[in-house]
């Protein structure tokens, strides 16, 4: 009786663990990721999908993004206790220790290599490692440098559709800096509106991201208008270059219409309620336009 206790118990310590490294790697966060490689190595398969590579670029994605957040929650920790959106995560409240992050950020990381290795490309690996670098170590310091931080964080945010290009092509063509360029252009309103609901809490931890001079004001709104703006013209190269169709040039310029009607809100009166509708509307747009890309594909 005692020992199916204590191997209860242990089972449920297990589960709990589990549960702080899935919450430490932000698994959502990671999907997307997964998802965009997904996009980019469909989009690019011209003789079909082979459905184990993308199964394990989809994973190794998984792995390293993964790893790539642990690594900045454990170089953020302490600011991340100060601000209230993420006191609560495993390192700030002391559930997952510093070692125990590195440890598991490290396993995901060389796992996650491993897959892209065996299954796609030396390129695929050598991209994943820039990513990683690049949001772990540059974009990571520059959040408390400047809005600078922004504009690097969007290179390893916007590899992964270019990472299943590369994945499945073996090379970087204008057709994989196209989808490459669109989500890299994306980033910038999607950031931005994030930083402007998050402000305050930013502030507490020293963050600087929202562009010019840094405050909520219509300066700011303007570029984020401007970004968006540019997401239009952009969504109409897949088509313009053979890619993709004019189905999916429809559904591209709509969405990025009413993206970029929800940053006149902004613009008007400078409020969270406009910046969430910006920050819900970033979610929308990007799935959206790459599923339609998809389909009209195939």
């Amino acid at each position: 009786m005692r020992t199916n206790r204590v191997a209860s118990v242990s089972v449920a310590g297990f589960g709990e663990k589990a549960k702080l490294y899935v919450e430490l790697m932000k698994l959502r966060l990671s999907f997307l990721v997964a998802f965009s490689s997904g996009f980019g190595y469909i989009l690019a398969s011209v003789n079909g999908v082979d459905l184990m590579v993308l199964l394990m670029l989809s994973l190794g994605g998984i792995l390293v993004s993964g790893a790539s957040i642990a690594i900045n929650q454990v170089i953020e920790v302490e600011y991340d206790a100060v601000m209230k959106r993420t006191k609560d995560r495993p390192l700030p409240t002391g559930k997952l220790t510093t070692n125990e992050a590195i440890t598991f950020a490290v396993l995901c990381f060389l796992s996650g290599i491993c897959l892209l290795y065996f299954t796609t490309n030396i390129q695929t690996v050598v991209l994943s490692f820039i990513s990683m670098i690049l949001y772990s170590f540059v974009y990571t310091p520059l959040k408390r440098v400047g809005p600078i931080a922004v504009f690097v964080g969007a290179i390893p945010g916007a590899l992964p559709p270019l990472l299943g290009w590369v994945a499945a092509t073996g090379s970087i063509s204008y057709e994989a800096l196209i989808i490459f360029g669109i989500q890299f252009i994306w980033q910038f309103p999607h950031f931005w509106a994030i930083a402007w609901v998050a402000d305050e809490d930013y502030k507490k931890a020293g963050f600087k991201l929202l562009p010019g001079n840094g405050k909520k004001d219509i300066q700011t709104a303007i570029n984020i208008m401007i970004y968006t703006l540019f997401l239009i013209p952009l969504g109409l190269l897949p088509m313009y270059f053979g890619i993709t169709g004019v189905n999916s040039a429809v559904v591209a310029t709509i969405c990025g219409v009413l993206f970029l009607a929800q940053t006149f809100g902004l613009m008007r009166d400078y409020s969270k309620k406009s910046a969430i509708k910006i920050m819900y509307g970033s979610f929308l747009y990007l799935p959206i336009v790459q599923i339609a890309f998809l389909l009209d594909k195939i």
